[in-house]
């Protein structure tokens, strides 16, 4: 029997756009994964702290605010700081390519997916690297 991926969907900072957030965490849930939507206006604490406390395989970052080169390498070093290396991060939202490549390369983060990423690409993806993030 597979274990469930149990899946933290967040928004940091103070934007009030969830729309997105919410449809990601509907495809997650609709192809099996236990999914903890925290709700708008996260801080990187909190987000971190809500990941500890429901011990989740993944943390998903939705961020439209333009404040993503503050907010989620904040959100890594906390996870650092905890301990919690085997927890795969991604994002979505308004993040340039080059933002994006400086996210993963130099903050740790697993993946970035813009605007036009499918929900099959992003479930598929999780999939895919969740165990990798695990081993």
């Amino acid at each position: 029997m597979e274990r469930t991926i149990r899946v933290l969907v967040a928004k940091p900072g103070l934007d009030g756009h969830d729309r997105g957030a919410k449809i990601i965490a509907r495809a997650l849930r609709d192809a099996g994964m236990e999914v903890i939507y925290t709700g708008l206006q996260q801080t990187p604490q909190m987000i971190v702290e809500a990941a500890l406390q429901e011990d989740v395989d993944v943390i998903g970052l939705s961020i439209l605010s333009g404040a993503h080169m503050t907010l989620l390498p904040k959100v890594m070093q906390l996870l650092r700081e905890a301990q919690m290396d085997d927890v795969l991060v991604v994002a979505g939202g308004i993040i340039s390519d080059e933002d994006a490549q400086v996210l993963c390369e130099q903050h740790g983060m697993h993946a970035i997916f813009g605007p036009g990423a499918s929900t099959h690409e992003i479930v598929r993806y999780i999939k895919d690297q969740v165990g990798v993030a695990r081993e």
